[in-house]
């Protein structure tokens, strides 16, 4: 072991690092309850998605990720089906876009062959340079918001009520052809189920201020058992929403492989007017996987020494396999598409590695007890299953909160930053899609720099992708 992880020239033990995998582990295993309960909703009567089988292949898909990155680039990083992700998966690929969940994960796994792709070619250092970092951090804290405003919806904060005097659509000539609109407004506190969504709320916020290790699951968890006596939480036999591991099992086979039946790949390709929202959605899907990987390696490998200088300018100069982040964007890559397989969306590095990190997580035996205990995670199905999603909005809420940190690092006193950073992260959220988001960032950038006479700076692939936005809402609009 000490050889094969090289513990003593990372300057780390065997104790050591099993606390770290133990800690990582605490901080992300909401997941394993917050994915199901996201991505079943993408799932209809007539196409259930079934809760059991994303259960299982969140899992499945965090264990295999965490252990190519431990076993191959020997870095204490964790993976599992990421949160913005999942919600972009959902609610806009799914709800907005009407894929149905199979060709969602046909989209995914293609996006973790493009991601294999442009890690190993130098694609991807052309990419990275191509995304001025503005934008890559407007993008990050947009999620948050986006990811943020969906938990306090499941929290049952907001209603949306008719009000006429906030909306105006004009035909030809100036006619007024709709007016009025849903608008978001604060609920009455009459109800348990928002009561118990604010004690989850209040709780998750003390408990992370006060720097608690596990204070995401150890707020689900409580937030639960208080539903038991309110009687939100059903503990009873008869209770729909629960499942056994058995039973878990039993319904994997409906997604394992689904990404290449005839309702995923089979028809995705098949209507040649959508072929463009398709390739946008796979590009949107890649982008915020590759930035968010890129962001927490750089993030977290620069202050604790994980990753040399040498990796980090690896990262942007380099092809093919020559440092550990090299190893590393390679296994996340791998794992978007394995995760697809099984039946969940993008599998990314998580940032609460960071946690395992903090704890003195130096190298691969680190995600190794992470994975170890995602296994032993999966025997308890019936307790994950019959969390509320009362206990679970809060962490939505608290991981957006966590996300917008990126918006710091934007000079909002800019505006020729400020614009197209509102576009890809404010607008992102309003208009309740991540990848018009971008698309809006996109294009404003490229309208900024050319008429203040720096278009030279604007990358050539940035043109390509602002171009095929727009060629994406002039197809949106014909059909």
């Amino acid at each position: 072991m000490e050889k094969f992880f090289k513990l003593k020239e990372n300057n780390t033990n065997v104790r050591t690092e099993v606390i770290a995998g133990i800690t990582t582990f605490f901080a992300m295993a909401y997941i394993i309850m917050v994915n199901p309960n996201m991505l079943s909703q993408a799932g209809t009567d007539a196409n259930p998605f079934p809760k059991g089988a994303i259960f299982l292949a969140t899992i499945i898909a965090a264990v295999i990720g965490t252990l190519i990155m431990g076993l191959l680039a020997n870095v204490p990083y964790a993976q599992a089906p990421g949160m913005g992700l999942n919600a972009f998966f959902v609610y806009t690929v799914v709800f907005a876009l009407e894929f149905s969940w199979q060709q969602a994960l046909a989209m995914v796994f293609i996006c973790g062959v493009v991601n294999i792709l442009i890690t190993v070619t130098k694609i991807r250092k052309l990419i990275i340079k191509a995304i001025p970092v503005s934008l890559q951090h407007a993008i990050g804290g947009g999620i948050g918001i986006f990811i943020a405003y969906i938990g306090i919806k499941n929290a049952g904060l907001i209603s949306f009520t008719s009000d006429p005097g906030t909306y105006t659509q004009l035909g030809e000539g100036g006619t007024v052809i709709a007016s009025g609109a849903a608008v978001p407004g604060l609920v009455d506190f009459d109800n348990k189920f928002l009561w118990l969504a604010l004690i989850g709320i209040a709780l998750i916020m003390i408990l992370l201020v006060l720097k608690v290790k596990g204070a995401i699951l150890i707020s689900i968890i409580v937030t639960a058992i208080i539903g038991i006596p309110l009687g939100i939480t059903d503990v009873s036999l008869n209770n729909p929403n629960a499942f056994s591991f058995s039973e878990a099992l039993s319904q994997l086979p409906t997604t394992f492989g689904a990404a290449f039946g005839s309702k995923g790949m089979g028809s995705l390709f098949n209507d040649v007017s959508k072929l463009p929202l398709v390739l946008l959605t796979i590009f949107a899907f890649s982008l915020s996987d590759t930035f968010d990987t890129i962001g927490t390696f750089i993030g977290t490998g620069r202050k604790s020494g994980i990753f040399s200088e040498e990796d980090q300018k690896a990262l942007k100069s380099s092809s093919g396999f020559k440092s550990k982040m090299d190893k590393a964007l390679f296994a996340d890559s791998v794992a978007t598409s394995i995760g697809a397989v099984f039946g969940t969306s993008n599998t990314t590095t998580y940032v609460e590695s960071a946690a395992g990190i903090g704890a003195g997580g130096r190298t691969g035996l680190t995600s190794v007890v992470t994975a170890i205990l995602f296994i032993v995670s999966a025997f308890f199905a019936p307790l994950v299953s019959i969390i509320p999603v009362q206990a679970t909005a809060p962490a939505l809420i608290a991981v957006g909160i966590m996300m917008l940190s990126s918006f710091k690092e934007i000079e909002w006193g800019e505006l020729e930053v400020a614009i197209p950073a509102f576009f890809a992260g404010i607008f992102m959220a309003i208009c309740y899609s991540i990848s018009y988001g971008i698309a809006g960032g996109f294009i404003f950038y490229c309208i900024i720099k050319t008429i203040t006479g720096k278009a030279k700076e604007v990358h050539p692939i940035l043109w390509v992708s602002t171009a095929l936005f727009i060629l994406n809402f002039v197809v949106l609009a014909i059909i």
